[in-house]
């Protein structure tokens, strides 16, 4: 069984692979003050009912990348595999810097080039919104960053003296008749907003329209307010994406 990780700045998400099969998903939080041997205990929790036999990484918490390469690799026998632009990816970065690019738009670039036809528009909404554009040649452009929907509401309430931190939840409606509501729609329905203007405006840059493909917890929620639908929602992407990469480097790994 092939294990993927990805460390992202609220969780660690991890899902397990029976060659092609998706098995399970397993969830850590991002805890920078853990050490080594704290997650060498959780993930001998975790993963004590899977025979896992190799894993691949991607981070984009830098304090935690190689603690938690350790731990893997301590509690299960092997030298995982760390997602970098170097790696054999299928997929040209033709950013201006592609060391700059995290690991997982690699990997969502990855899956998407692999998964569906012509050029691509990966949003992914988690701590931050991001865009990942792939065009029809497979060559990552680039993309969008955003702050994401949590990071929104965390901002409002920490900015200012009056606005409480609300839960993410439906808006109602677009004039909010009462705080949470203003928060809602302005959230909510802001990003849906900026989702759609983006979209219109990345395709007039590509040259060429899209597959607009979703992953992330909140794509469900944003769904309801676009002009435009989403194309697909793929919650594992960026893990599909992980496990190509894997397969693509599992011959001669560079760690």
């Amino acid at each position: 069984m092939l294990l993927t990780a990805d460390i992202g700045n609220t969780n660690i998400t991890l899902g397990i692979f029976d060659g092609e099969k998706y098995v399970n998903e397993l969830r850590l939080a991002s805890d920078k003050d853990l050490s080594k041997e704290e997650y060498e205990v959780l993930l001998k929790s975790l993963l004590k009912d899977y025979k896992i036999d190799s894993c691949v990484i991607a981070s984009v918490v830098e304090e935690l990348s190689i603690k938690f390469k350790k731990a893997v690799d301590k509690v299960l026998n092997l030298d995982s595999l760390f997602v970098d632009n170097e790696l054999n990816l299928n997929v040209r970065i033709k950013t201006d810097n592609p060391k700059e690019v995290g690991a997982d738009r690699i990997a969502n670039a990855v899956a998407a080039s692999k998964n569906y036809k012509g050029a691509v528009i990966v949003i992914d909404f988690g701590t931050a919104t991001s865009f990942d554009i792939i065009n029809s040649n497979r060559e990552f452009l680039g993309g969008v960053i955003a702050p994401g929907i949590n990071t929104q509401i965390k901002c409002l309430k920490n900015s200012t003296s009056k606005l409480p931190k609300i839960d993410v939840s439906i808006s109602p409606r677009a004039i909010g008749h009462n705080t949470n509501e203003a928060i809602l729609s302005g959230v909510i329905r802001g990003t849906a907003c900026m989702v759609d203007g983006l979209i219109a405006q990345c395709e007039e840059e590509l040259g060429e329209k899209a597959t607009i493909v979703a992953t992330g917890g909140y794509c469900g929620l944003i769904a309801n307010y676009l002009k435009r639908p989403f194309d697909d929602v793929n919650p594992i992407l960026t893990l599909e994406g992980l496990k190509e990469i894997y397969i693509l480097n599992k011959t001669g790994v560079r760690v």
